[in-house]
Protein backbone atom coordinates (compact mmCIF):
# COMPACT_ATOMS: atom_id res chain seq x y z
CA UNK A 1 0.00 0.00 0.00
CA UNK A 2 1.78 3.25 -0.91
CA UNK A 3 1.02 6.11 1.14
CA UNK A 4 2.53 10.23 0.53
CA UNK A 5 5.30 10.85 2.32
CA UNK A 6 4.40 14.07 2.33
CA UNK A 7 1.34 13.17 4.63
CA UNK A 8 4.34 10.77 6.96
CA UNK A 9 6.10 13.83 7.82
CA UNK A 10 3.58 16.44 7.98
CA UNK A 11 2.01 14.39 10.75
CA UNK A 12 5.27 14.15 12.73
CA UNK A 13 6.33 17.58 12.25
CA UNK A 14 3.47 18.67 14.26
CA UNK A 15 4.15 16.43 16.84
CA UNK A 16 1.73 13.61 16.28
CA UNK A 17 1.79 9.88 16.70
CA UNK A 18 2.86 7.74 13.40
CA UNK A 19 0.88 4.41 13.10
CA UNK A 20 2.11 0.88 12.15
CA UNK A 21 1.43 1.09 8.86
CA UNK A 22 2.73 4.37 8.74
CA UNK A 23 5.69 3.39 10.08
CA UNK A 24 5.97 0.64 7.93
CA UNK A 25 5.50 2.70 4.90
CA UNK A 26 8.22 4.97 5.47
CA UNK A 27 10.78 1.96 6.30
CA UNK A 28 9.65 0.09 3.22
CA UNK A 29 10.32 3.37 1.19
CA UNK A 30 13.88 4.01 2.21
CA UNK A 31 14.42 0.53 1.48
CA UNK A 32 13.07 0.42 -2.13
CA UNK A 33 13.68 3.99 -2.83
CA UNK A 34 10.32 5.59 -3.29
CA UNK A 35 10.85 8.03 -0.38
CA UNK A 36 14.11 10.43 -1.45
CA UNK A 37 16.61 10.81 0.41
CA UNK A 38 15.52 14.73 1.76
CA UNK A 39 11.90 13.32 2.73
CA UNK A 40 13.81 10.70 5.02
CA UNK A 41 15.60 13.20 6.22
CA UNK A 42 13.19 15.58 6.48
CA UNK A 43 10.80 12.60 8.88
CA UNK A 44 14.45 11.97 11.21
CA UNK A 45 14.49 15.81 11.78
CA UNK A 46 11.05 15.72 12.62
CA UNK A 47 11.10 12.08 14.82
CA UNK A 48 14.31 14.18 16.29
CA UNK A 49 12.73 17.37 17.55
CA UNK A 50 9.34 15.81 18.51
CA UNK A 51 10.79 12.15 20.24
CA UNK A 52 8.29 8.95 19.54
CA UNK A 53 6.14 7.05 21.71
CA UNK A 54 7.22 3.72 22.98
CA UNK A 55 4.47 2.37 20.67
CA UNK A 56 6.19 4.01 17.57
CA UNK A 57 9.66 3.08 18.76
CA UNK A 58 8.42 -0.92 19.27
CA UNK A 59 6.57 -0.11 15.40
CA UNK A 60 10.04 1.11 13.94
CA UNK A 61 12.33 -0.99 15.41
CA UNK A 62 10.33 -4.30 14.06
CA UNK A 63 9.56 -2.62 10.78
CA UNK A 64 13.52 -2.04 10.78
CA UNK A 65 14.41 -5.80 11.87
CA UNK A 66 12.18 -7.24 9.40
CA UNK A 67 13.20 -4.80 6.72
CA UNK A 68 15.89 -7.61 4.76
CA UNK A 69 16.75 -11.50 6.13
CA UNK A 70 15.80 -12.42 9.79
CA UNK A 71 17.86 -15.24 10.99
CA UNK A 72 15.37 -18.45 12.02
CA UNK A 73 18.18 -19.90 15.07
CA UNK A 74 15.13 -22.36 16.47
CA UNK A 75 16.67 -25.67 14.95
CA UNK A 76 19.45 -25.22 17.45
CA UNK A 77 18.67 -26.57 20.81
CA UNK A 78 18.66 -24.60 23.83
CA UNK A 79 18.29 -20.83 24.71
CA UNK A 80 20.27 -18.43 22.25
CA UNK A 81 21.96 -15.50 23.77
CA UNK A 82 24.02 -12.33 22.71
CA UNK A 83 25.65 -9.18 23.94
CA UNK A 84 25.78 -5.97 22.57
CA UNK A 85 28.01 -3.14 23.44
CA UNK A 86 27.40 0.82 22.20
CA UNK A 87 31.23 1.15 21.86
CA UNK A 88 33.95 1.97 24.18
CA UNK A 89 37.88 2.05 24.60
CA UNK A 90 39.92 -1.18 25.56
CA UNK A 91 36.35 -3.00 25.56
CA UNK A 92 37.55 -6.90 24.80
CA UNK A 93 34.39 -8.33 26.54
CA UNK A 94 32.61 -10.33 23.93
CA UNK A 95 35.90 -12.29 23.60
CA UNK A 96 35.52 -12.96 27.02
CA UNK A 97 32.33 -13.79 27.35
CA UNK A 98 31.23 -15.64 24.31
CA UNK A 99 33.37 -18.35 25.25
CA UNK A 100 33.01 -18.76 29.29
CA UNK A 101 28.95 -18.25 28.80
CA UNK A 102 29.09 -21.20 25.98
CA UNK A 103 31.21 -23.58 28.35
CA UNK A 104 27.84 -22.83 30.89
CA UNK A 105 25.65 -24.45 28.44
CA UNK A 106 24.09 -21.22 26.88
CA UNK A 107 24.66 -20.74 23.12
CA UNK A 108 26.16 -17.41 21.91
CA UNK A 109 25.39 -16.98 18.35
CA UNK A 110 26.88 -13.69 17.33
CA UNK A 111 26.87 -11.41 14.03
CA UNK A 112 29.36 -8.71 14.82
CA UNK A 113 29.85 -5.75 12.24
CA UNK A 114 32.92 -3.51 11.78
CA UNK A 115 34.26 -1.02 13.73
CA UNK A 116 34.47 2.96 13.03
CA UNK A 117 36.17 4.37 15.89
CA UNK A 118 38.99 3.95 17.98
CA UNK A 119 39.88 0.71 17.38
CA UNK A 120 38.61 -2.05 14.97
CA UNK A 121 35.43 -3.94 16.46
CA UNK A 122 35.34 -7.41 17.48
CA UNK A 123 35.38 -9.14 14.19
CA UNK A 124 38.93 -6.95 13.37
CA UNK A 125 40.15 -8.14 16.44
CA UNK A 126 39.41 -11.45 15.61
CA UNK A 127 41.26 -11.39 12.17
CA UNK A 128 44.26 -10.44 13.97
CA UNK A 129 44.53 -14.38 15.13
CA UNK A 130 46.12 -16.23 12.11
CA UNK A 131 44.17 -17.61 9.69
CA UNK A 132 40.82 -16.49 11.66
CA UNK A 133 37.78 -16.12 9.59
CA UNK A 134 34.67 -14.22 10.22
CA UNK A 135 33.12 -15.05 7.06
CA UNK A 136 30.89 -18.42 7.29
CA UNK A 137 27.26 -18.30 5.45
CA UNK A 138 24.30 -19.08 7.89
CA UNK A 139 23.76 -22.71 7.64
CA UNK A 140 27.67 -22.79 8.62
CA UNK A 141 27.25 -20.43 11.15
CA UNK A 142 24.15 -22.76 12.50
CA UNK A 143 26.11 -25.85 12.62
CA UNK A 144 29.39 -24.24 14.68
CA UNK A 145 26.78 -22.86 17.28
CA UNK A 146 25.59 -26.53 17.20
CA UNK A 147 28.77 -28.13 17.62
CA UNK A 148 30.91 -26.32 20.09
CA UNK A 149 28.51 -23.51 21.29
CA UNK A 150 29.43 -20.29 20.18
CA UNK A 151 30.92 -18.49 16.80
CA UNK A 152 31.36 -14.71 16.18
CA UNK A 153 31.06 -13.96 12.57
CA UNK A 154 30.48 -11.04 9.93
CA UNK A 155 26.57 -9.95 9.07
CA UNK A 156 26.49 -12.00 6.00
CA UNK A 157 23.02 -12.07 5.91
CA UNK A 158 20.94 -8.78 4.74
CA UNK A 159 19.64 -8.04 8.39
CA UNK A 160 17.93 -4.65 8.72
CA UNK A 161 19.10 -3.12 5.57
CA UNK A 162 17.21 -0.13 6.36
CA UNK A 163 19.41 0.80 9.44
CA UNK A 164 22.27 1.42 7.06
CA UNK A 165 20.34 3.73 4.70
CA UNK A 166 18.63 5.82 8.00
CA UNK A 167 22.58 5.59 9.61
CA UNK A 168 23.95 6.98 6.55
CA UNK A 169 21.38 9.74 6.51
CA UNK A 170 21.82 10.56 10.40
CA UNK A 171 25.34 10.47 10.37
CA UNK A 172 24.96 14.07 8.27
CA UNK A 173 21.57 15.66 9.26
CA UNK A 174 22.50 16.08 13.23
CA UNK A 175 20.59 13.15 13.97
CA UNK A 176 22.44 10.49 15.22
CA UNK A 177 22.03 11.09 19.22
CA UNK A 178 18.39 10.79 19.01
CA UNK A 179 17.26 8.01 21.84
CA UNK A 180 14.13 6.36 19.70
CA UNK A 181 16.52 6.34 16.41
CA UNK A 182 19.27 5.32 18.60
CA UNK A 183 17.60 2.28 20.18
CA UNK A 184 15.72 1.10 17.03
CA UNK A 185 18.90 1.30 15.13
CA UNK A 186 20.95 -1.15 17.23
CA UNK A 187 17.74 -3.33 18.33
CA UNK A 188 16.67 -4.59 14.83
CA UNK A 189 20.04 -5.65 14.08
CA UNK A 190 19.83 -7.81 17.54
CA UNK A 191 15.92 -8.84 17.21
CA UNK A 192 16.95 -9.64 12.75
CA UNK A 193 19.96 -12.28 14.36
CA UNK A 194 17.46 -14.03 15.86
CA UNK A 195 18.73 -14.42 20.03
CA UNK A 196 16.34 -15.22 22.99
CA UNK A 197 18.21 -13.20 25.20
CA UNK A 198 20.08 -10.33 24.81
CA UNK A 199 22.06 -8.12 27.46
CA UNK A 200 23.38 -4.82 26.44
CA UNK A 201 26.20 -2.67 27.39
CA UNK A 202 25.32 0.95 27.87
CA UNK A 203 28.63 2.57 28.42
CA UNK A 204 28.94 6.12 30.24
CA UNK A 205 31.60 8.74 30.45
CA UNK A 206 34.30 10.67 28.45
CA UNK A 207 34.79 7.86 26.04
CA UNK A 208 31.06 6.73 25.35
CA UNK A 209 28.05 7.62 23.03
CA UNK A 210 26.74 8.50 26.51
CA UNK A 211 28.41 11.10 27.99
CA UNK A 212 26.50 12.27 31.33
CA UNK A 213 24.92 9.28 33.82
CA UNK A 214 21.54 10.73 32.66
CA UNK A 215 21.66 9.90 29.06
CA UNK A 216 23.02 6.81 29.13
CA UNK A 217 20.51 5.58 32.14
CA UNK A 218 17.45 6.89 29.49
CA UNK A 219 19.67 5.04 26.18
CA UNK A 220 19.75 1.50 28.83
CA UNK A 221 15.83 1.90 30.27
CA UNK A 222 14.52 2.79 26.76
CA UNK A 223 16.35 -0.41 25.10
CA UNK A 224 15.21 -2.63 27.71
CA UNK A 225 11.62 -1.65 27.59
CA UNK A 226 11.63 -1.23 23.36
CA UNK A 227 13.29 -5.16 23.97
CA UNK A 228 10.98 -7.14 26.17
CA UNK A 229 8.18 -5.21 23.97
CA UNK A 230 9.25 -7.21 21.25
CA UNK A 231 9.03 -10.41 23.05
CA UNK A 232 12.77 -11.43 23.80
CA UNK A 233 14.15 -11.32 27.38
CA UNK A 234 16.10 -7.85 28.04
CA UNK A 235 18.52 -6.80 30.30
CA UNK A 236 21.28 -3.46 30.22
CA UNK A 237 24.44 -2.77 32.34
CA UNK A 238 25.42 0.63 32.33
CA UNK A 239 29.25 0.88 32.71
CA UNK A 240 31.66 3.16 33.47
CA UNK A 241 34.26 4.56 30.64
CA UNK A 242 36.04 7.55 31.85
CA UNK A 243 38.84 6.10 31.39
CA UNK A 244 39.77 2.57 29.59
CA UNK A 245 38.26 -0.94 30.31
CA UNK A 246 41.05 -3.24 29.46
CA UNK A 247 44.97 -2.05 30.09
CA UNK A 248 45.32 -3.00 25.86
CA UNK A 249 44.50 -1.43 23.14
CA UNK A 250 43.93 -2.21 19.91
CA UNK A 251 43.50 -5.12 18.05
CA UNK A 252 46.05 -7.99 18.72
CA UNK A 253 46.62 -6.30 21.97
CA UNK A 254 43.40 -6.65 22.93
CA UNK A 255 43.21 -10.27 21.79
CA UNK A 256 46.18 -11.17 24.26
CA UNK A 257 44.10 -9.57 27.17
CA UNK A 258 41.07 -11.52 26.62
CA UNK A 259 43.44 -14.54 26.42
CA UNK A 260 45.12 -13.35 29.38
CA UNK A 261 41.63 -13.07 31.58
CA UNK A 262 40.30 -16.73 29.86
CA UNK A 263 43.78 -17.85 31.43
CA UNK A 264 43.25 -16.76 34.70
CA UNK A 265 46.36 -14.74 35.04
CA UNK A 266 44.41 -11.33 34.92
CA UNK A 267 42.15 -9.53 36.70
CA UNK A 268 41.04 -6.16 36.71
CA UNK A 269 37.91 -4.01 35.56
CA UNK A 270 37.46 -5.60 31.61
CA UNK A 271 37.21 -9.04 33.86
CA UNK A 272 34.39 -7.72 36.41
CA UNK A 273 32.64 -6.57 33.44
CA UNK A 274 32.78 -9.07 31.35
CA UNK A 275 31.80 -11.49 34.04
CA UNK A 276 28.47 -9.57 35.03
CA UNK A 277 27.16 -9.51 31.48
CA UNK A 278 27.79 -13.19 31.17
CA UNK A 279 25.90 -13.42 34.19
CA UNK A 280 23.28 -11.84 33.42
CA UNK A 281 22.70 -13.75 30.34
CA UNK A 282 23.00 -17.10 32.16
CA UNK A 283 20.15 -15.61 34.46
CA UNK A 284 17.92 -14.61 32.16
CA UNK A 285 18.55 -17.89 30.04
CA UNK A 286 17.83 -19.58 33.22
CA UNK A 287 21.06 -21.56 33.32
CA UNK A 288 21.81 -20.25 37.13
CA UNK A 289 19.02 -18.37 39.75
CA UNK A 290 20.69 -15.62 39.77
CA UNK A 291 23.76 -13.19 38.78
CA UNK A 292 25.86 -13.99 41.67
CA UNK A 293 25.57 -17.50 40.77
CA UNK A 294 26.39 -17.06 37.26
CA UNK A 295 29.65 -15.05 38.40
CA UNK A 296 30.70 -18.20 40.41
CA UNK A 297 29.99 -20.37 37.14
CA UNK A 298 32.36 -18.28 35.06
CA UNK A 299 34.46 -18.40 37.59
CA UNK A 300 34.71 -21.70 37.54
CA UNK A 301 35.28 -22.20 33.86
CA UNK A 302 37.92 -19.66 34.59
CA UNK A 303 39.51 -21.83 36.83
CA UNK A 304 38.95 -25.30 34.82
CA UNK A 305 40.41 -24.03 31.80
CA UNK A 306 36.94 -24.74 29.75
CA UNK A 307 36.71 -21.16 28.85
CA UNK A 308 39.66 -20.95 27.36
CA UNK A 309 39.99 -24.49 25.59
CA UNK A 310 36.62 -23.17 23.88
CA UNK A 311 37.71 -19.86 23.13
CA UNK A 312 40.71 -22.27 21.08
CA UNK A 313 37.49 -24.69 19.75
CA UNK A 314 36.25 -21.55 18.07
CA UNK A 315 39.07 -20.11 16.48
CA UNK A 316 40.40 -23.58 15.25
CA UNK A 317 36.44 -23.84 13.76
CA UNK A 318 37.09 -20.67 11.81
CA UNK A 319 40.40 -21.64 10.13
CA UNK A 320 42.31 -19.88 12.59
CA UNK A 321 45.43 -21.17 14.81
CA UNK A 322 44.30 -22.08 17.95
CA UNK A 323 47.65 -22.18 19.38
CA UNK A 324 47.68 -18.70 20.43
CA UNK A 325 45.46 -19.15 23.52
CA UNK A 326 48.57 -21.12 24.83
CA UNK A 327 51.00 -18.67 22.74
CA UNK A 328 50.26 -15.28 22.69
CA UNK A 329 53.18 -14.27 20.79
CA UNK A 330 51.88 -15.57 17.46
CA UNK A 331 49.56 -12.51 17.35
CA UNK A 332 51.38 -9.95 15.36
CA UNK A 333 53.76 -7.64 17.18
CA UNK A 334 54.63 -4.14 16.09
CA UNK A 335 58.10 -3.64 15.43
CA UNK A 336 58.64 -0.66 17.61
CA UNK A 337 58.13 0.43 21.35
CA UNK A 338 57.58 4.06 22.91
CA UNK A 339 57.28 4.84 26.52
CA UNK A 340 55.19 8.16 28.12
CA UNK A 341 57.36 8.79 31.34
CA UNK A 342 55.06 10.67 34.16
CA UNK A 343 57.12 14.39 33.99
CA UNK A 344 55.52 15.27 37.28
CA UNK A 345 54.41 13.33 40.02
CA UNK A 346 51.29 12.86 41.79
CA UNK A 347 47.83 10.80 41.07
CA UNK A 348 46.51 9.79 38.23
CA UNK A 349 43.05 12.30 38.57
CA UNK A 350 41.55 12.17 35.20
CA UNK A 351 41.57 10.29 31.96
CA UNK A 352 40.16 11.79 28.68
CA UNK A 353 39.26 8.43 27.17
CA UNK A 354 38.47 9.88 23.67
CA UNK A 355 41.24 11.10 23.59
CA UNK A 356 43.28 7.51 24.26
CA UNK A 357 41.39 6.07 21.68
CA UNK A 358 41.65 8.97 18.86
CA UNK A 359 45.94 8.57 20.07
CA UNK A 360 45.57 4.59 19.15
CA UNK A 361 43.43 5.32 15.90
CA UNK A 362 46.45 8.01 14.75
CA UNK A 363 48.90 4.45 15.19
CA UNK A 364 46.85 2.68 12.88
CA UNK A 365 44.61 0.45 15.38
CA UNK A 366 41.14 2.22 14.20
CA UNK A 367 39.19 3.62 11.06
CA UNK A 368 38.22 7.85 10.33
CA UNK A 369 36.50 5.87 6.80
CA UNK A 370 35.36 2.02 6.15
CA UNK A 371 37.95 1.46 3.05
CA UNK A 372 40.56 2.21 5.79
CA UNK A 373 43.46 -0.28 6.10
CA UNK A 374 43.67 -1.30 9.92
CA UNK A 375 47.68 -2.41 10.80
CA UNK A 376 46.32 -5.20 13.64
CA UNK A 377 49.44 -5.37 15.57
CA UNK A 378 49.95 -1.33 16.56
CA UNK A 379 47.98 0.30 19.76
CA UNK A 380 48.66 1.43 23.48
CA UNK A 381 49.41 -0.44 26.78
CA UNK A 382 48.16 1.98 29.68
CA UNK A 383 50.33 1.08 32.72
CA UNK A 384 48.23 3.37 35.07
CA UNK A 385 44.35 3.34 36.50
CA UNK A 386 42.33 6.47 37.59
CA UNK A 387 43.68 6.99 41.10
CA UNK A 388 47.01 5.47 40.80
CA UNK A 389 50.06 7.58 42.76
CA UNK A 390 52.87 8.17 40.51
CA UNK A 391 56.44 9.27 40.94
CA UNK A 392 57.90 11.38 38.02
CA UNK A 393 59.69 9.73 35.39
CA UNK A 394 56.67 6.51 35.98
CA UNK A 395 56.11 4.71 32.48
CA UNK A 396 52.02 6.28 32.39
CA UNK A 397 51.64 4.25 29.12
CA UNK A 398 53.49 2.31 26.32
CA UNK A 399 52.96 3.04 22.43
CA UNK A 400 53.18 -0.06 20.06
CA UNK A 401 54.29 1.49 17.09
CA UNK A 402 54.24 0.34 13.47
CA UNK A 403 55.79 1.94 10.10
CA UNK A 404 52.84 3.78 9.36
CA UNK A 405 52.09 4.92 12.55
CA UNK A 406 51.42 8.65 13.11
CA UNK A 407 53.85 8.27 16.58
CA UNK A 408 54.32 11.92 17.67
CA UNK A 409 50.38 12.54 16.58
CA UNK A 410 49.71 9.90 18.79
CA UNK A 411 52.50 10.99 21.56
CA UNK A 412 51.12 13.77 22.03
CA UNK A 413 47.73 13.28 22.24
CA UNK A 414 48.14 10.41 24.46
CA UNK A 415 50.25 12.99 27.05
CA UNK A 416 47.20 15.23 26.89
CA UNK A 417 45.05 12.48 27.74
CA UNK A 418 46.55 11.54 31.26
CA UNK A 419 45.73 14.02 33.83
CA UNK A 420 48.16 14.11 36.80
CA UNK A 421 47.33 16.48 40.04
CA UNK A 422 47.96 16.73 43.49
CA UNK A 423 44.61 15.34 44.97
CA UNK A 424 43.43 11.59 44.80
CA UNK A 425 40.07 11.14 42.84
CA UNK A 426 36.68 9.83 43.34
CA UNK A 427 36.55 7.10 41.41
CA UNK A 428 33.09 6.17 39.98
CA UNK A 429 31.79 2.71 40.55
CA UNK A 430 32.40 0.39 37.36
CA UNK A 431 28.89 -0.60 37.07
CA UNK A 432 26.46 2.03 37.92
CA UNK A 433 23.66 0.69 37.33
CA UNK A 434 21.66 -2.28 35.97
CA UNK A 435 18.23 -1.91 34.33
CA UNK A 436 15.82 -5.07 34.14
Amino acid sequence: MSMNPCDIIRKKRFGEELNEVEIRAFVDGIVDGSFADYQASALLMAICINGMTDRETLALTLAMAKSGDTLDLSDIPGVKADKHSTGGVGDTTSLILVPLVAACGVKMAKMSGRGLGFTGGTLDKLESIPGMSIAKDIADFKQQVKDIGCAIIGQTAELAPADKVLYALRDVTATVDCLPLIVSSILSKKLAAGCDVVVLDVKSGSGALMDTPEKSRQLAEMMVRIGDLSGKRFSALITDMDQPLGNYIGNALEVEEAIDVLAGRTEGELKTVALTLGAHILRNAGATPDVDAGIAMLEAKIASGEGLKLFGDMIEAQGGDRRVVEDTGLLPKAPYKVELKADKGGYVTKMHTSDIGNAAKLLGAGRERKTDVLDLSVGIVMNVRLGDAVKKGDTLATLHVGEKSDKVGAYNLLKKSIVIGDEKPELKPLIQAVVE
